[in-house]
Order: C-alpha cells, then sequence, then structure tokens
C-alpha cells in the first residue's frame, strides 16, 4: 500500500491538465476545504473528487466478498471509505458548496465529458 499515491494520481493530473488547458485555474489538495478535495474552484465553491475504484467502493454491493484474503480488514477499510465520503459530501453541500465525483476509469475513458460537467458546474454558478 505505499506505492499507492494520495495526490497526484495520474488520473487526476489528466484531469487537472484538461482543465488549465481550458483556462480554467483551480488549487489542488486545498486543505482549507474541508475533505481535502483533489480539485477546488473556490469562488465558485466547486469540491472535486477523483475516486479510486478499489479504494472508494465502486460496486461495492457486489464486489465485497471478492476479497481472498484478509477480508475483515479490507471490508472494513473500504466500508469506512464509503461513509467518510458521505460525510464529506454532506458537509460540503451543507456548506454552500457543489460536489463532484469521479470514479478513476471515468476520468480515463471519459475526459471530455468529465471536463463538461465541470465546466457546465462553473457556468451554473455564475
Amino acid at each position: 500500500m505505499q506505492a499507492v499515491k494520495s495526490k497526484g494520481s495520474k488520473i487526476e493530473s489528466a484531469l487537472a491538465k484538461g482543465l488549465w488547458a481550458l483556462g480554467l485555474r483551480y488549487r489542488k489538495n486545498d486543505k482549507t476545504v474541508y475533505g481535502k478535495p483533489d480539485l477546488t474552484f473556490k469562488k465558485h465553491k466547486i469540491a472535486i473528487f477523483v475516486d479510486g475504484e478499489f479504494w472508494h467502493g465502486k460496486d461495492w454491493q457486489s464486489k465485497k466478498h471478492d476479497h481472498k484474503s484478509n477480508h475483515d480488514f479490507w471490508f472494513a477499510k473500504i466500508e469506512r471509505n464509503i461513509e467518510r465520503d458521505r460525510e464529506v459530501n454532506e458537509k460540503l453541500l451543507k456548506d454552500g458548496w457543489k460536489v463532484l465525483r469521479f470514479w478513476g476509469k471515468e476520468i480515463e475513458k471519459k475526459l471530455e465529458l468529465c471536463i463538461k460537467k465541470i465546466e457546465k458546474a462553473i457556468n451554473d454558478t455564475e
């Protein structure tokens, strides 16, 4: 698990570079925003999270029994990550932020669509 990056991953960088190329300026991993979103647009109060499918439990109900070793550890860890994501979303929404979450594969396969969703969110706040 040491090799797993918490920030600056390939998919996060791809999204950030796409936004930068369009002239959209953001903050990366801003510690002043609750939950330390991967990208933030403070002016527009938009928080963007890039979630890995494994760590954040995509399709968790159908995949939670796939772990062959150390089942209890992984079950608890991923369940807690899912719960933390929910808590972060609720707090940010309560504070007036718009929260966008993208799965890693979604960014890899449909980068342009993800960027358009972010542009739309920015335009909706102006």
